[in-house]
This record gives structure tokens, sequence and C-alpha cells, in this order.
């Protein structure tokens, strides 16, 4: 291999490319349009245009990428995850261009590819599976007979699906057939496969997976378990190795059954054993069952949490594997070491059901690598965040020697990270993993919706946010002097102090009119419950320190578009400097707004229609995943700008309805 062709982008094109350099191997990179000045493009040693920036016209065609790789010479194809990566056509057709695929045998994608056939082959490799339905019968009439089987509550999947596209939750008979027409919808609109499987739901899981390594060889390793139950809306969020409070036994079991599923379909090469965690029974040891869930034929995103603890290079593994090579290491010489944590940095606005943001990056800045801090990211300050792709825009990862350093390191390095432009899930990331039940290792699955309360932002804006914010806004020169602002103060005379105002908007309160008199060297500041004497400095040109009647406070403070946000004691305030820029809020005087771009899925109102607080309103399909947009209170639709299919930009005014 001396010339590989990484048929992905982003993070993990920039991945692939770093580790193949360093093996003295040159790279190719593939772009779309909207990606001719990605990173990844610049930083390989050769680039070639493969199509317009939907990735069904580029990322997602193998003719495109074999051509590429044919005519730069690459001998080798690296997949990456997502795209082609599980595609056994694709690898099929490497194999006969004479490419090395960095990945398992399109046999291996095969018979991993459906969940369906895939916890078949488990179940005969005596790898324990979750209780349910995986028929060939796909009628309605035979579903809803194996649901009752199952019994309720229960989960519809997609067989050919992942990250949470197609899957539904089902509580009751009543909402079968509607959850069913969705999961299949999606599955066919995200894999081109609209069957569906369904399964026992396990009322508190755990999602516990383990990687594995194969070789041509006939070796077989595991590196050890990634719990990544912290999920939302089935995407992880958080992802962490070792898993927190397993016992040995658990731990040798779940790499036994995982090794034991990867010899099973003769695998080579990286690969993923997903299980679920029941943590509502025990065997007789005290231990939890799992079940075996999914495997993912190829490198996860969250790779880096067992790099650190291994102290491995997992794509140094997969390209020595695909060149014939043994494994580097056999299992008994592969151990724990410490522990680390990894926190997905998404484009996307928390306040508005975590719906993608899209934008310039006015601002970008991490926190420094060192030892115990990494950051994988596929963008730079400038770049845009696409509607055509996944909006992540880095993996923020830490190592400590345990799980408390390593959380701790997460908690400080989520606060270091500053991005201006688009709005990020970062404060809410932050949160998380601050919250006094994540620290203590009580991991599962539904831990978002069971802590919201405890993870929702701070409505409680102490004084010195108020003040630190106008202090800092001061010395950045933003704020009028009061030689333009007197005409407030008709008393006002040449042998006063000077004073200096500020209004903050706080997003969820009313507004604050601050007067800041110069007292010597401080500032006399009015306009709160109290009256206080402080005064601030800029140490760098995020990091602002101020002592307020004798108390020093260190807050980081990020100014962007008339806003200001104020990093202080673990919580985040923002305001707004001018009335016009707090924005009107969503869908408040009744205008429904498309909350992002996308196609109008269904539409489920009509003019004039009577509506109640809740009702479903439409469904804008966007990334590949179904939005619902609802009624804000009851009413009656008064203009309907929509229809069924239109595709519509962000922003634009769907519907009206007035309150009733």
């Amino acid at each position: 291999m001396h010339k590989l062709l990484i048929a992905n982008r982003g993070e993990i094109a920039r991945r692939v490319i770093r580790t193949a350099h360093a093996m003295g191997i040159e790279t190719v990179a593939v772009y779309s349009d909207a990606d001719a000045n990605a990173p990844h493009v610049r930083e390989a040693t050769q680039a070639v245009n493969i199509g317009p920036a939907e990735a069904a016209k580029s990322y997602l065609l193998p003719h495109r990428i074999i051509e590429a790789a044919q005519k730069t010479g690459a001998d080798a194809v690296h997949p990456g995850y997502g795209f082609l990566s599980e595609n056994a056509d694709f690898a099929r057709k490497l194999a006969e261009a004479n490419i090395i695929f960095v990945g398992p045998p399109a046999s291996a994608i095969d018979k991993m590819g459906l969940k369906d056939a895939a916890k078949a082959l488990m179940k005969k490799a005596k790898v324990p599976v979750t209780p349910g339905y995986q028929g060939d019968d796909q009628s309605l009439q035979r579903l809803e007979s194996a649901a009752r089987s199952v019994g309720y509550p229960l989960l519809i999947k997609a067989v050919a699906g992942g990250g949470g596209k197609g899957m539904r939750r089902v509580d009751s008979e009543d909402e079968f057939a509607e959850a069913l027409l969705a999961a299949k919808r999606e599955g066919e609109a995200s894999f081109g496969n609209d069957n569906v499987l369904i399964e026992k739901l396990i009322g508190c899981p755990r999602h516990v997976e383990v990687q594995v390594f194969a070789d041509d060889h006939g070796n077989v390793v595991h590196l050890f378990e990634r719990d990544c139950s912290l999920q939302r809306r089935h995407q992880k969020v958080i992802e962490e190795a070792p898993a927190p409070g397993l016992s040995d036994r658990t731990r040798a079991a779940l790499g036994e059954a995982a090794v034991k599923a990867a010899r099973a379909i003769d695998y080579r090469g990286a690969g993923t054993i997903e299980f679920i965690l029941d943590t509502e029974q025990m065997d007789e040891n005290g231990d939890n069952p799992f079940y075996f869930m999914e495997m993912n034929t190829r490198l996860q995103v969250e790779h880096p949490v067992t790099e650190f603890i291994t102290g491995t290079d997992l794509v140094e593994w997969q390209i020595r594997v695909a060149r014939g090579e043994a494994l580097p290491l056999l299992q008994d010489d592969i151990a724990i070491t410490g522990h680390s944590m990894e926190a997905r940095l998404y484009a996307e606005d928390p306040e508005s059901g975590f719906l993608p943001s899209t934008g310039t990056l006015a601002r970008l800045a991490y926190p420094a690598e060192s030892r115990s801090v990494r950051i994988d990211s596929g963008v730079e300050e400038g770049g845009e965040v696409s509607v055509h792709y996944d909006p992540m825009i880095a993996k923020i990862i830490t190592h400590g020697p345990t799980r408390a350093a390593a959380n701790d390191a997460l908690v400080r390095a989520l606060g270091e990270t500053i991005v201006t432009g688009v709005k990020t899930n970062r404060a809410f990331l932050t949160r998380l993993v601050d919250t006094k039940a994540f620290r203590a290792g009580e991991v599962h699955t539904g831990f978002i919706e069971q802590h919201a309360e405890e993870i929702a932002p701070t409505t409680s804006i102490p004084a010195a946010a108020y003040i630190i914010a106008a202090l800092a806004e001061l010395q950045a020169g933003a704020v009028a002097t009061s030689a333009t602002m007197f005409s407030r103060f008709p008393g006002w005379r040449n042998n006063l102090p000077v004073d200096r105002f500020i209004d903050l908007y706080p997003v969820s309160s009313d507004p604050v009119h601050l007067t800041l008199r110069r007292d010597g060297d401080t500032f006399r500041i009015s306009g709160l419950e109290n009256a206080y004497s402080a005064t601030g400095h800029w140490r760098t040109d995020t990091a602002f320190e101020a002592a307020i009647d004798d108390m020093l406070h260190s807050a980081v403070i990020i100014r962007s578009d008339g806003q200001i946000e104020v990093r202080l004691d673990g919580a985040v305030h923002n305001f707004a400097l001018t009335a016009e820029s707090q924005g009107g809020g969503a869908a408040s005087d009744g205008s429904i707004l498309a909350p992002m771009p996308g196609r109008i899925l269904s539409l489920d109102v009509e003019e004039g229609q009577k509506v109640a607080a809740g009702d479903r309103l439409c469904v804008l399909e966007a990334m590949k995943m179904e939005n619902r947009l609802s009624a804000p209170f009851a009413g009656t639709v008064t203009a309907l700008n929509t229809a069924k299919d239109d595709q519509v930009a962000e922003g634009t005014m769907l519907m009206k309805i007035e309150a009733d």
C-alpha cells in the first residue's frame, strides 16, 4: 500500500490522513463542491472533486470513488464511517478493480448489514439476543401479532437502520400502526429498505459496545468496552471507556461474546459489537444480563476513547491488517490504562429541540491538546456548517488516571471551547457531564430525560453576571459614553463624574438598565437590587477578571453580533445588548417558522382548522430525520403558506395560528 484514498470527509478524513502520513503513505482526499475549501482537502497529498454538495451525488457514489482512486493511482481506499463504510457492494467493486478495501470482507458486511439476519446469526453462535421478531413477513397483521407476543412497551427498528433512524418506541397497541409507518418511511429514506424488526424494550438499559479486531492469520481480539448510554433521540452524546460500574465477570463476558460474534462471521479489521445491558435485572452473581444489539462493521466515531485507554492507534491497525499483517498485539498484551471520555460538539440549538444550526463559524477555538486532551475536528474558523452533512463540529476527548480525573478534564475542556456564528450544544454538554449522577457513573439511555431539570439552563442570573457583562462591554469599547446619552439625565452638570450606561436583555427575564459611575479606579454600579463597587479587566481576549465588593470572579466572555455570553461558576448567562437582537421567539406570535431547511413530509392541517396546543401541524424532513412541528397554543390556522413535498428554507413562515 503506497497511496490511500479516503472516501469520506470532515474529522474522520483528517484522522485517517494523519496516521497514513505518519506511516509514510501518501493520501488522496475526495470532496464535493461544498467541501472545496475543507481542511481535509488541503491536508491530503492529492484531492479530487467527486460531484455536487448532495452526498447522494458525490460521497455516496461508488463509481466516483473508484474513478478517483484509479485516476490518482491509489491502491487502497479507507471508507471512514458513514457514507459507504458498510456498503458490501462498494467493497466488492473495489476488489474487482484490484483496490484494497481498508475494512472487512464484503461477506461480513452482508451478514451484519441487516439487523434481523444478524440476530439470527448471533443466536446460532450462542451470543445472547434480545427477545423479539425478525421475520420476513412484513404485513401489518403479522407485525401487530408479533408486537402482541413480545408485549408493550417495545421498539420498532429498521432492519438496515442505525443512529436512531427508522426506530420508534411504542407503548400501546393504539400507537403501533402510526409508529410502524413512520419507522418504515425513515428506513426507506435513509437506507432504501423499509423492513423492520420488533424487539422487547428493556426498561432502563445501558448501551455498552466492545471494540473488536481480527486479521487474516486467525487472530481475533477485543480492546475492551465503551459505554455510550448518554443519548438524545438515539444519537450518542457522551462516550467513555471503560464502562463504569461493570464487574470483572461482566467485562470478561462482554469481551468473550464480542470475539465469538466476530469469529462467527469470519471477520477482518475493526468492528464494534453493540450490546444492551439490562440494569433492572440481575443474575445469581448480581450482574446485569446483556444482549446483542447489532454490529458496526467499521471504525466507530467514538474510537478515540479506546485508543486513549489502550495506547493504540486503531487506524494504523486497520491499515496493517488490510496489508495482510498480523495484529500488532494479542489479547494478553492489551490492558486498560486510566479512563477516557468523549463529548460530541454539534452545531445545534438545545433551546429549540436540538435542531441543527447552519452558518459560518465566525470563531472557533479549543483547549490546547496534551496527553490528557485531544480534539478531532473536521472544520476550521471561517468554515461553513452545511445542511448537507452531519452538523458535528468536533469531538472533545479527555483522559485521566481515574474516571473522576477524565470527567474533570472534560468539564474544563468544554469550558475552554469557543464557537460563534452557529448555535451549539456546548453548554448543554458541560451541564450534562457535571451532574452529580453522571459523576457517580449512574448512566443509562434515559439519563438525559430523567435529569432534564438538572441539565436545563439556569434561569436565575446572579448580580455578578450582570456586572461582569457590563464591565466587559465597557472595556471592549462597545458602550456609548455619557456624552451621547445625557438626555436621560437632564440635570447633568460639567463637574459631575462621568457616567456610562448599558442595557442588558437576558433571554428569559426582564431587561436590566445599569449605570456605571467612575470613582477613581473603580465603578459604582446601580440598577440592580443593591449598589456595587467593582473593577474588572481582560486577561485574554476571552478571559475576564472582576473584583466585586472585594470578591474576585473569573469568567469566560464571548462577544458576538450584539450578544454577550458570560460563563461564570459553571453556569452560562446570555444577554442581548439591544431589544432587537433578542429575536422574537419561535411561534410566539402564532407564526410557525421552518426551524431548518428541509422537505414538508406531511401537512396535517388546513386553513381555517381549529387546533389544540400540542397538535401536530406538519412533519419536516431534514437530514433524513423527521421533525414534528406542533401548535404552540390553541387557536385557528389563519394562513397556510406551504404544501406537502415543498422544499423550504430555514425561517420560512409555513403557517400562522391565531390564538383563541
